[in-house]
């Protein structure tokens, strides 16, 4: 769905999984400054949005979901995943209930596979499901802004801002009194130096979360009965996972920044060595430089020196092995 702000000026439309907001407005290292100091906005509008209502929503979100949300408190955020039955994750929700209604955020283009399952375990619970991404936007705050939110919009707060979930047909109305507007890679970078995994660039189709050090934040050990719950607790309670998430500082001389998916090797092994990762995604940071994170095999020794297919990387641990 293609964002009204994409005509403020300077907008530079995204590509690939983000198409349909602005990459940038002009000057990504102004916008990512703006951002970490509490200033500006980032328009999410291409977010999927659902909504869960009806008096069991938190009873059955709690039977179906890795998080535990039977008890939470009207306008608490959280997150939350959902497995397949071997435990890979398969959705990531970023959630909040108002009282009367759950409003989760997704990826962009996944909210129909997601209602489809959610639909497909209704049985007799009270709870209604639906799409809301035709006329809802998800819009982010960063941590440290004092803008206003209009009146009936719901929020999710967290320690990195706050997600409205604002009427679409507001939205151009909210950019022109809360602006500067930041673009999606400026909202990466800072995504990537916090070291906070995203569905679809730090996943693949066998990720269990223990990979990227979720335990905690959007899965809950003390609760079961989720599908692919049983994998979730045989690695945490017998073994560990065969990969986890790394911080990479990258050379700054190189032009380009490797891509997703470009292999991670030991430096001292040169590109002909053995592969023993990926790269998830890639940034340029306002002070740290070009920066990104990368899934490798447990084993690889944290202090060892790596190479991004030809770009020399320093590893920093997100996940001990």
């Amino acid at each position: 769905m293609k964002s009204p702000l994409l005509s403020l000026p300077g907008a530079v439309p995204a590509e690939g999984r983000d198409e349909g907001v602005a990459a940038h407005y002009g000057d990504l290292f102004r916008e990512q400054r703006a951002l970490a100091d509490g200033s500006g906005f980032v328009d999410l509008s291409h977010r999927g949005v659902v909504t869960v209502t009806g008096d069991d929503r938190l009873a059955w979100l709690h039977l179906l979901l890795t998080q535990h949300v039977s008890d939470l408190a009207p306008h608490q955020a959280t997150d939350a995943l959902v497995l397949t039955a071997n435990g890979h994750i398969e959705h990531a929700l970023y959630l909040v209930d108002d009282g009367t209604t759950v409003w989760a955020h997704v990826e962009p283009g996944t909210q129909g596979e997601l209602i489809a399952y959610l639909e497909s375990m209704k049985f007799f619970y009270r709870v209604e499901v639906a799409d809301r991404t035709e006329d809802i936007a998800v819009v982010h705050l960063p941590a440290g802004s004092i803008a206003e939110v209009p009146e009936g919009v719901t929020v999710r707060e967290t320690p990195h801002g706050r997600d409205l979930f604002l009427p679409r047909d507001g939205l151009e109305a909210y950019a022109a009194g809360h602006g500067p507007a930041a673009g999606i890679l400026a909202y990466e970078a800072l995504r990537v130096e916090a070291h906070r995994p995203r569905l679809g660039y730090e996943t693949d189709h066998r990720t269990i979360p223990h990979e990227l050090g979720l335990i905690g934040s959007a899965v809950h050990l003390q609760k079961g009965c989720y599908r692919g719950q049983e994998t979730v607790a045989r690695v945490q309670n017998l073994g560990k996972p065969p990969r986890r998430l790394v911080f990479l500082h990258l050379d700054g001389s190189e032009v380009h920044l490797p891509g997703h998916g470009t292999p991670v090797r030991l430096a001292a092994d040169g590109q002909e060595g053995r592969q023993l990762g990926f790269v998830t995604t890639s940034a340029r940071h306002h002070e740290l430089g070009p920066i990104a994170l990368a899934l490798v095999k447990r084993n690889v020794p944290v202090d060892a020196e790596l190479i991004a297919g030809d770009t020399a990387a320093a590893q920093e641990t997100v996940v001990e092995p």
